[in-house]
């Protein structure tokens, strides 16, 4: 019965943060992002958040974590008025790596069709 709970606040915290950042926060740094993940702690009190953004440059991400990390008071406190939880999860937001190592396996394997074709 937990683990059903834990899913169900997970996917209702990715649903709602989307939702917030496109219609509530409204940072330029932040625009284009959006929320792949909701990690949460077993006692529901800590959500680690993780995004993905099609900026490809370093600067680009950190002004992108920069714009997150300000707006994370504002989204916690939207989490909470919509959530019918007892205590809102702190939350932190990180890059979602798996697009780039998905990437990175894709040309691998590019590389390795393309010398066996030789």
């Amino acid at each position: 019965m937990a683990n059903y709970r834990h899913r169900r606040v997970s996917q209702e915290i990715l649903r709602e943060v989307n939702d917030i950042l496109q219609k509530k926060v409204r940072d330029p740094r932040v625009q284009g992002v959006t929320i792949t993940e909701v990690d949460l702690t077993g006692d529901l009190q800590e959500a680690t958040i993780y995004y993905t953004s099609l900026a490809e440059l370093a600067s680009e991400r950190e002004k992108i974590q920069s714009g997150l990390d300000k707006a994370t008071g504002l989204i916690r406190r939207e989490l909470g008025q919509r959530l019918q939880i007892y205590k809102t999860p702190e939350i932190k937001f990180e890059v979602d790596q798996s697009v780039a190592y998905g990437n990175h396996i894709d040309e691998l394997i590019n590389k390795l069709n393309q010398s066996n074709e030789k």
